[in-house]
């Protein structure tokens, strides 16, 4: 199954002439604005409209967001808590039903003359639920709310880790090139060294050399080969597709040799109200200060009221009323306080705790970002150094003044050191997608990832 099956057959989505509009079936899939919790906007720079893929260039980062907020299988589950907090809420502005009895008292033996049928109607309800009706309803809708951020933050992680699977299948797509690439020439080289040692112009030890780099090439390439593999399929499994789905990347990409990290202090400023799930868990600690207020109203006694009509088996008809109290002597709710007070203590400092984390990972990322961009420019700059070694040592090699084996280790140097430098560029972008995640907000610089 290829990308263009696989689209159609998930989204129902119509092929137009520069590429692919998402348009969901009639009555199979919600509109986009009633999918998602996380606007677009934080996970790709775009506007909140419909979704286009052109199937000829391939998906790139901001299309893979897209897709997994679509169809990744977690998500799906994830969504489903929305509908047990709105089941809650449902249920937290429902006052407890009335109580309606009636009874027959038959006659049956005795001094039976004059005497009929009794009977009893009582008709009762419990009206000290209003009490803490009020809090319930506030802490049911405010856990709506910090369901519903939860919910999107779990889709912007995934955005952003969809985006980060783009970059590692494109970066490890590169280094296998670059890995296939020298072991195709060091199998030519091998075959011209073999033929060369036959025929006594080369010596054995020369053909060595070149069969040990061969042998160290093809390992290296069948090592990024598997990684790729791995990789290809992660992606898959974000994307929510099946693993034999070919999932194309678009055609030019590159990465990026420099991201300039965002000032730290600006990155600080407003975190708090940018992070999704920081924003979740306030809306936790209001919902559950209302709790608290509930159980704490709830130590108001239980009282009903009840309208009482009886008629006995003389005759006699009796109307009136009946009120029950609840007498707070053993059960005065202590219990339930007691554990609502500690869990919005619990909440407090899970989001005190969040906070520190979200800044100590912002600056982590930034340090990170900073360090690679170091460690890229010196893997640019040693890759001319190493070039014109392997040149020289070809020239001194076709000269006779130099041995195979100086050769071969220099460009196996060479190789490795290319591939470190696309490692480094990978690692740099996801840094930069950690960096989002952490500050909670689209960064326009992680565009870098264009088409050429």
């Amino acid at each position: 199954m290829n990308l263009q099956s696989w689209l159609l057959s998930v989204f129902g989505i119509s092929i137009f002439m520069a590429g692919l509009r998402a348009e969901p079936p009639v009555q199979a899939v919600p509109s986009r604005e009633k999918i998602f919790r996380v606007p677009a906007t934080r996970f790709q720079n775009r506007s909140p409209g419909q979704l286009f893929i052109d199937v000829a260039r391939g998906i790139g980062p901001d299309e893979a967001a897209a897709s997994a907020l679509y169809s990744n299988p977690a998500l799906r589950a994830i969504r489903d808590r929305r509908g047990i907090a709105a089941a809650q809420l449902i249920q937290a502005g429902i006052l407890p039903n009335p109580v309606v009895s009636y009874a027959r008292d038959y006659v049956t033996g005795g001094n039976t003359a004059g005497t009929v049928t009794g009977y009893n109607f009582t008709a009762a309800w419990e009206f000290s639920a209003l009490v803490p009706f009020l809090p319930k309803q506030t802490a049911a809708r405010k856990n709506f709310g910090a369901v519903d951020l939860d919910v999107a933050w779990q889709e912007w992680q995934i955005a952003m880790n969809a985006r980060a699977a783009v970059y590692r299948v494109f970066s490890l797509d590169a280094q296998v090139a670059r890995a296939r690439e020298a072991n195709e020439g060091l199998q030519q080289s091998t075959d011209a060294m073999r033929k060369a040692a036959e025929a006594h112009e080369k010596t054995v030890l020369d053909l060595a050399a070149v069969e040990s780099a061969s042998q160290d090439s093809r390992a290296t390439m069948l090592a990024l080969q598997q990684e790729f593999e791995k990789q290809r399929l992660g992606l898959n499994r974000i994307l929510g597709v099946e693993p034999e789905t070919d999932v194309t990347l678009r055609q030019g990409l590159n990465l990026p040799t420099r991201l300039a990290p965002p000032d730290e202090r600006g990155v600080f400023d407003g975190l708090e109200s940018r992070r999704l799930d920081l924003l979740g868990l306030r809306q936790g600690l209001e919902s559950q200060d209302a709790t608290v207020r509930a159980a704490v109203l709830a130590q108001f006694p239980k009282m009903s009221a009840a309208f009482v009509k009886a008629g006995d088996t003389t005759n006699v008809h009796t109307s009136g009323f009946n009120v029950a109290i609840d007498v707070p002597i053993f059960d005065r709710n202590q219990g339930v306080i007691a554990a609502e007070r500690a869990t919005r203590q619990r909440l407090l400092d899970e989001y005190r705790q969040r906070v520190f984390e979200a800044r100590s990972d912002v600056a982590t990322a930034i340090a990170d970002m900073r360090s690679l961009d170091r460690q890229i420019s010196a893997a640019e700059e040693a890759l001319p150094l190493l070039e014109k070694l392997v040149d020289s040592a070809q020239t001194a090699i076709e000269q006779r003044n130099a041995d195979v084996l100086s050769y071969y280790t220099a460009r196996s140097n060479l190789l490795q050191k290319r591939i470190q430098l696309i490692k480094l560029q990978e690692q740099l972008l996801e840094a930069h997608t950690a960096l989002e995640i952490a500050s909670g907000r689209y960064l326009p610089i992680n565009s870098a990832l264009h088409a050429k």
